[in-house]
């Protein structure tokens, strides 16, 4: 099946990028980019909100996790409507309404509306990153076109993440209002850019209905999900409300799966995950971004707790690993088309295990360029060829109309992935917790957690090797038959 976009010429089939095509691009990677920037920003001024809007610690809590539960609860939906509805007007919809809650989160006075307006967020954010990343993926041709594009775009993201980080400390210090303002005219800009740039898009006109039951189990089954993880740890992960949440979400995503399978038009075809490569992309992604927030959380808690830094000493800390993505940017995709996808994911989760590994010598008065330092380096390396890596692996080989299924499955395993995880560390670092806290028994605390992440890292690398091997499995075989062919060529002309 041929694209839905509508324009007279296939620019991916150019040589050089036109302006317009950049421009496209740039359009694209400044929404992904205020995606990442909100879900890191946030973190540091929980503090001055709590204080401005007399919130409790749990009400703070719900200022992060409506975000991540709209996100995440809703990128399936989403993916499927830009498939179904056009990619195009999805994005700018969903992008116009980004803007509009980033506007009220940044003046309102009440805790239950700056949730709302985060969940707001959240929930726009899970149109606009698949619909974005699909308009990439039908838009540039699957090969070096498509894989330099990638690159670029997903390295906007890491380095929103990092950016989000020192913007604000840098902010906070001024209100904390301005880190929720903010992203709104940097979403106007791209919207009415967007407007000009984007390719048009039609809806799929030869889809089997709309997937309604499909699209309400699936998407309550996700919203259930994340917020029975973000709660656990508050709740207890043995408490019979955790377990019978759980309980819920498992009977949703088992009668979900079973509408699927009977469904003429269904929000995800689940023959997609017949894929060996698709599968350990997914997984993949779980195990990366699972392990990454759980490493930041542990270490702004270290940088900040127990050594007294700033926000802003803490984000500089950061920000090597950032710096280092957004450099990369470029090169990249080269680098995949000469190695493949399987080799550098593998190659950067081994670079993070290493990373993850070296921050466990952390002690209570660390030199920073000889402890500190290198696992930032390596950590950024491994994000550099990691998440671009993801992206390709995941949306090469699949047809246009399929697309937007894809990335919001791809961004769906990343954002349950990071609720997961990060539920799991912290339910680690606080069954240690010390009775008396001294500033050592709360860095040995926090050790287990740095273990639960290795780990997570280490389960990452292995699901990618899996996939070494069954490449070099097909190709003895291809080189067998060809030798035995040949053998047989032989014989009859003697």
């Amino acid at each position: 099946m041929t694209s839905p976009l509508t324009t007279p010429a296939a620019p991916s089939s150019a040589a050089r990028w036109t302006p317009r095509l950049w421009g496209t691009l740039l359009v694209l990677c400044a929404a992904m980019f205020l995606d990442a920037l909100d879900v890191s920003m946030v973190g540091v001024a929980l503090p001055s909100i709590g204080s401005d809007l007399d919130l409790s610690t749990s009400a703070l809590q719900w200022i992060v996790s409506g975000y991540i539960l709209g996100y995440g609860g809703l990128l399936l939906l989403g993916g499927r409507t830009a498939d179904l509805l056009g990619r195009r007007q999805v994005f700018l919809i969903a992008l116009g309404v980004f803007a509009l809650a980033s506007l009220l989160g940044g003046l309102v006075d009440s805790g239950p509306l700056l949730i709302a307006s985060r969940f707001i967020k959240g929930l726009s954010a899970a149109f606009t990153a698949p619909a974005g990343l699909s308009i990439i993926t039908t838009t540039f041709a699957e090969g070096p076109l498509r894989n330099r594009a990638l690159s670029i775009y997903t390295t906007c993201a890491a380095t929103g993440f990092s950016m989000g980080l020192v913007l604000s400390g840098l902010l906070t210090e001024a209100s904390w209002r301005l880190t929720m303002l903010l992203p709104a005219p940097i979403a106007l800009i791209a919207l009415v850019a967007g407007l000009k740039l984007l390719p048009r898009s039609e809806r799929e006109k030869d889809h089997n209905g709309y997937d309604i039951p499909g699209a309400v189990i699936g998407t309550a089954s996700m919203l259930l999900l994340v917020f029975t993880v973000v709660q656990a740890p508050q709740v207890g992960w043995a408490s019979a409300r955790t377990l019978l949440s759980f309980l819920a979400v498992a009977v949703l995503l088992t009668v979900f799966v079973l509408v699927e399978r009977r469904s003429a038009g269904p929000l995800i075809r689940l023959g997609v995950l017949r894929s060996g490569s698709q599968i350990r992309a997914q997984l993949g992604a779980m195990a990366f971004f699972g392990s990454y927030v759980g490493f930041q959380f542990l270490v702004t808690l270290y940088m900040q707790s127990l050594l007294g830094w700033s926000a802003l000493h803490t984000a500089l800390a950061f920000l090597p690993a950032g710096a280092l993505v957004a450099v990369s940017s470029t090169k990249v995709g080269s680098i995949v088309d000469r190695f493949g996808t399987q080799r550098l994911i593998a190659a950067g989760f081994a670079l993070m295990v290493v990373g993850y590994a070296l921050f466990l010598r952390v002690n209570l008065d660390p030199v920073y360029a000889a402890v500190i330092l290198p696992s930032m380096l390596l950590i950024g390396a491994a994000c550099a060829l990691v998440f671009p890596s993801l992206n390709i692996q995941a949306t090469n080989g699949v047809e246009d109309h399929e697309q937007g299924m894809v990335s919001g499955l791809l961004n769906t395993s990343v954002q349950v992935g990071g609720a997961i995880f990060l539920a799991v560390v912290t339910a680690v670092v606080t069954a240690g917790a010390p009775e008396h806290a001294t500033p050592q028994a709360v860095l040995d605390s926090y050790r287990p957690g740095l273990v639960v992440v290795t780990g997570i890292a280490v389960a990452g690398l292995l699901i990618t090797l899996t996939g070494l091997r069954t490449r070099r499995t097909q190709q003895s075989v291809v080189v067998a038959k060809s030798t035995s062919l040949e053998a047989e060529r032989v014989t009859v002309r003697d």
